[in-house]
């Protein structure tokens, strides 16, 4: 038994010691400069519903497990669907897209790892068993959460009046003590999106600063401290986009404010991108 103990606490050494690749650079349109996130760190997406977080974060997940051949980081990558609306057809759109022709897609989609969530409590097993998976493949860099806030309502109606009733379940889920020392330990990344909500309100100033209201973080304040960089992404008017030759057409253009708040500086980046066949075409 004292065997079986040490061999599995030496893998567990091992898998802290192995060295995670730092994906800083998964995406250098988005993030400002030398800014992409680091070990350890955590992006959230934020947005109303059809602002293209889904998509980006597709992007971001194939820019992860696709082959160096293929321009990808060959990482592995764990995907918490708790909206229960992964796409996987979409997803291997892409991913066969950005594949040139002999390469094999099963080699990039072995590299990825789908969990769906139900409820709170179910995340927070997900990630009680977080460590035990961190153990097993020593290559997994990612972590994504679509979405980080599927659960908001529900805890809230289950909370009653009570706020601390309301954010217990999300709280546990972000205890310091559980993600703070795994991300520290183990050395991945955390990107997870989150929908915005509007409160109500009245009145011409408050009226004025209904935006500003809306991308508010409202989330419990273990995940708050967690985060790092904030993306939040938004819908402008449909451009004119020639096509075709001289054929016209409208294209639906998204745009991504990116701030951090890393310990190593504050900084900022605003970009655009449209989403075609391909995926997520930044402009």
């Amino acid at each position: 038994m004292s065997c079986r103990v040490d061999v599995f606490a030496f893998l567990q050494l091992l898998a802290r010691l192995e060295a995670r690749r730092c994906l800083k650079d998964i995406e250098l349109r988005l993030f400002a400069e030398d800014e992409g996130p680091r070990h350890g760190e955590v992006v959230e997406l934020c947005g109303a519903e059809g602002t293209g977080k889904t998509e980006l974060l597709y992007h971001l997940l194939c820019r992860c497990v696709l082959p160096e051949a293929a321009g990808g980081l060959e990482v592995d990558a764990l995907f918490v669907d708790t909206d229960y609306s992964l796409d996987m057809l979409r997803l291997v759109s892409i991913l066969d897209s950005r594949l040139s022709s002999g390469t094999s897609l099963r080699s990039s989609l072995s590299r990825l790892l789908v969990v769906h969530c139900s409820s709170s409590s179910q995340l927070l097993l997900t990630l009680h068993y977080l460590e035990t998976t961190l153990n097993s493949r020593p290559s997994l860099a990612l972590l994504l959460i679509d979405s980080i806030s599927a659960f908001y309502w529900l805890d809230r109606c289950e909370g009653g009046a009570s706020i601390s009733r309301q954010e217990e379940k999300l709280s546990k889920c972000f205890n310091l003590q559980i993600l703070f020392f795994l991300l520290r330990d183990y050395k991945f990344t955390i990107f997870a999106t989150c929908h915005t909500i509007r409160r109500s309100s009245s009145g011409l100033a408050a009226s004025r600063s209904s935006t500003l209201e809306a991308d508010r973080p409202y989330l419990c304040r273990p995940w708050q401290r967690l985060v790092t960089h904030r993306v939040l992404c938004s819908r402008q008017e449909a451009e004119n986009h020639t096509a075709g030759g001289s054929r016209e057409e409208k294209r639906q253009v998204f745009r991504v404010h990116c701030s951090s708040s890393s310990s190593r500086t504050k900084a900022s980046r605003i970009s655009s991108f449209c989403v075609t066949d391909a995926g997520v075409q930044f402009i």
